[in-house]
């Protein structure tokens, strides 16, 4: 990512408040850019909240994506060329749950901030961030490419995979001069503050926090786990790529093949990391479905786009359980959080 590129630049972010969204505050802020958010309200227990990045943003509308009319005021008030759209619902087990807002979220949601982005003149690129879970699954022991075959066995990948359609439809359907939109897919991401729901990091960490076993669904898992600002950077990158060369592309921002692991093996690695005893153990409740073997081919981005993951996955544990052993002990979490961008800046802005 470059620094002169978002120097003073304007970017409106959707779903700023989320895990994603609030260390994608910090890096933009980070590069001089004013960052112009639209997210639903947000609990108190999310990292933005917990670390006042309200502070940190230009503008802070809360809204539902879905609503256009509330949608395109903020953008356009905003005067943002730079459009990424991270607003979703991310979890794959409460996509069992309720389907129905699922796929109103993931799918019409974006086609709200296509439209809206389209006819918002101002705005000439627009990233559209997805999951490496939009591929179907083969249980490869390889990692997926961009051209593979989009699929979804449960409604949360079912609905990004849709997403990847829509945009693709929409950018062939009503090209504008001037706009071009692409999608990022991207890993299992880890790091300091996540409240995500479901998610492994958080189940690890207050467990072993507070000296409990914790339990782990499925430990034979294979993902593609890399520290959150990697694929941020990725974004970033790519929004700065983002020409008419590069209308209506999809992109992989995954680690390498050696930070692809177990979920055992990531909690073995967290649990030696945090120290005090920290252990895990299965529970015989796997719940609904789930994708046993899954991997990223980031070949393209890293010969298109220059971008590579900065972070081993060692370095990427490492750094989240600085975090939360820091924050636990009466750091400020926006200080921690800034601290830690900068580091990863300094190897990742050209």
């Amino acid at each position: 990512m470059r620094a002169d590129f978002w120097r003073g630049r304007d970017v409106f972010v959707t779903g700023h408040t989320g895990f994603k969204g609030a260390w994608l505050c910090v890096l933009l802020s980070r590069l001089g850019a004013r960052v112009h958010g639209y997210a639903l309200a947000t609990p108190d227990t999310f990292l933005y909240q917990r670390a006042g990045l309200r502070e940190l943003v230009a503008s802070d509308v809360v809204g539902d994506i879905r609503d256009r009319g509330s949608l395109r005021d903020a953008m356009t008030a905003s005067g943002a060329d730079v459009v990424l759209h991270l607003a979703a619902q991310s979890v794959v087990r409460a996509s069992y749950d309720d389907p129905t807002e699922t796929f109103s979220s993931n799918v019409d949601g974006t086609l709200s901030v296509l439209e809206v982005a389209r006819s918002v003149a101002r705005v000439q690129r627009c990233v559209v961030v997805t999951t490496d879970k939009v591929y179907r699954n083969h249980e490869w022991s390889w990692g997926y490419r961009e051209i593979d075959g989009l699929g979804g066995d449960d409604p949360y990948s079912a609905s990004k995979a849709c997403t990847e359609l829509l945009t693709h439809a929409m950018a062939v359907s009503f090209p504008r001069e001037g706009f071009a939109v692409a999608t990022a897919r991207a890993g299992n991401v880890i790091g300091g503050g996540d409240a995500t729901a479901d998610a492994l990091m958080p189940e690890l960490i207050s467990s072993y926090a507070e000296g409990r076993r914790a339990v782990l669904r499925y430990p034979e898992a294979v993902r593609p786990w890399q520290l959150v600002l990697e694929p941020l950077n990725g974004y970033l990158t790519l929004a700065e790529h983002l020409d008419a060369d590069r209308h209506d592309t999809a992109w992989n921002f995954g680690p390498s093949a050696a930070d692809v692991l177990t979920v055992g093996d990531v909690a073995d690695r967290t649990a030696a990391l945090w120290g005090d005893g920290a252990g895990w153990e299965t529970t015989p409740d796997h719940g609904p479905h789930e994708a046993g073997l899954l991997s990223l081919d980031s070949a393209k981005a890293h010969a298109e786009l220059g971008w590579s993951p900065v972070y081993e996955v060692g370095e990427a544990l490492s750094a989240t359980v600085t975090w939360e052993r820091e924050v636990r002990a009466g750091a400020g979490p926006r200080e921690v959080t800034q601290r830690q961008v900068d580091a990863f800046a300094e190897r990742a802005t050209t």
